[in-house]
Order: structure tokens, then C-alpha cells, then sequence
């Protein structure tokens, strides 16, 4: 079990002031949000240990200065000290020179919470390499965060807390349709997205196939009004422009909104 670090009870002579800043006051409760917080310690610990008992998953945090000083997640705390902790994408006079959030890959892969399943397939419409099942344990969604260099996503912050987890997500919004969203803003993915290229059900790049190759794995009538269809090579499953490719496309042109409405 994680050793608490942090406890907000008075009568304690040892404490540092933290601030929260931007979207890392989502992790502590609505009254102390935006405000600085007055933390006792315990010892001299690490960044990481003491923002993390704060609230926030280390994968949140880019940048995190001691007394206006930017730091490493290894860095101690002693009584005294100000600590100010920023998200990623936080606007900066200047560039710090230590940023604790490592860059991402030009084209971010993504693993997924037993949870997020729908939103596992709203990434592999947009074709992302994204993986997902419904009996993932939190031990093989870390190593997989670290062996592969793909982003956790994930709403148990016990999963995003664990130490080989690089890279990391807390979706604040409850539906899948706006976790989409979000995550679109939070990794600038409108140019990476190549819709229409992975299979939604198990993940493979999807193959082009003609109506002669497909006739007897789609309904009756489907290759007289279709003429063009992709393939999972991995799966076998078809797919053609369909109502639910229509409504799909619509939720596509809406994330491209959103881009350019920024």
C-alpha cells in the first residue's frame, strides 16, 4: 500500500504551501480548488509522493517548480517550501527548463481502463492503436504504459498512480462521446486522426476489399447498393458507408469543429 504522505490535520509545525494549477484542481475537493494548501509533511518526500497524496496522478503533471525553481519528480520537500504544480499545456511566460511530463510520441497509442470500452472504439474509429478488453488488470495496464510507450486512460486513479505508468489520463467527463472530445483537445489529435483505418472491434488496420470478396459475410442486398468495403484482416469482420458509418462521420466533422474552434 502507498505510504500516505500527506495529511491535512492541524498541529503540525512541518508544512509546505501547494497550488494546484488549471485543470489539476479536478482531483481535489470542490472547496479547497483554486486555493493554496497549507500541507503538513511527513519527513522530506518526494515531489511525485507528495503531489500525488495532494490528489493529482503524476501522469497529469508537466511541470512542477519548488520556491520558483523547476524540478524533478525526485526532487525532496522540506517544511517551508512552496510548491506549485501545472498541467500539461499550461501557458508559460518562458519555457520551463524542467518539465516532469516526458513528450509524447508523434502519434500517441493508447491502453484502456475494463471501463472504457466504448471509448476504446471511438479511438480506433478515428484510427488510433488503441487497446482495450474487459478483463485488463491494473498490473498489465502499467506495463503496457511503459513497455510500449502508450498512454493510460483511465478513471481509477490507483491505476494512474502506479509507478510505471509514463503516460497518463483521468477523463473528467462521464459519457464517451465527450471523453472523445476531451481527449482530442488534450493531445491535439485532429491532424494524427486517419478515420475509417483500424477496426473498431479488435483493433487491426483494416484492408480494402471488393463486393465479389465480401458477398457472403455481409446482409443480402448490402453489395448491390455498396460497391466499396474494408476488411479486418485479423477479425474478418466488413465494413461499408452505412447509417452507422453516417452517424460516425458526423461525430468526426464534429471533432474537427472543435479543432478549429480553439
Amino acid at each position: 500500500m502507498r505510504r500516505n504522505v500527506v495529511s491535512r490535520e492541524r498541529g503540525h509545525d512541518a508544512v509546505v504551501t501547494v497550488q494546484l494549477h488549471g485543470a489539476l484542481n479536478d482531483f481535489l475537493p470542490p472547496r479547497e480548488r483554486g486555493a493554496p494548501l497549507v500541507v503538513p509533511l511527513q519527513g522530506t518526500p518526494s515531489v511525485k509522493d507528495l503531489l500525488e497524496s495532494v490528489g493529482p496522478p503524476h501522469p497529469e503533471l508537466d511541470v512542477v517548480q519548488v520556491d520558483g525553481h523547476a524540478v524533478g519528480f525526485a526532487h525532496r520537500v522540506h517544511p517551508g517550501s512552496r510548491v506549485d504544480a501545472y498541467p500539461a499545456r499550461h501557458p508559460f511566460e518562458e519555457d520551463p527548463t524542467v518539465r516532469v511530463g516526458p513528450p509524447l510520441p508523434d502519434m500517441p497509442r493508447f491502453v484502456l481502463d475494463v471501463g472504457l470500452g466504448r471509448l476504446a472504439g471511438f479511438l480506433r474509429m478515428l484510427g488510433f492503436d488503441t487497446l482495450w478488453r474487459n478483463d485488463f488488470a491494473d498490473a498489465e495496464l502499467a506495463r503496457l504504459s511503459s513497455t510500449e510507450e502508450r498512454v493510460v486512460l483511465s478513471r481509477d486513479l490507483g491505476v494512474l498512480k502506479r509507478g510505471e505508468v509514463v503516460h497518463g489520463y483521468f477523463p473528467r467527463e462521464t459519457d464517451p462521446a465527450e471523453q472523445l472530445v476531451e481527449l482530442v483537445r488534450r493531445y491535439a489529435l485532429t491532424s494524427r486522426m486517419r478515420p475509417f483505418s483500424r477496426c473498431i472491434a479488435c483493433n487491426a488496420p483494416l484492408t480494402t476489399a471488393t463486393p465479389q470478396e465480401v458477398v457472403d459475410r455481409v446482409p443480402a442486398g448490402v453489395t448491390e447498393r455498396h460497391s466499396r468495403f474494408q476488411q479486418c484482416p485479423d477479425c474478418r469482420r466488413v465494413f461499408w458507408a452505412g447509417s452507422h458509418h453516417q452517424r460516425m462521420q458526423a461525430l468526426v466533422d464534429r471533432l474537427r469543429e472543435h479543432e478549429h474552434a480553439r
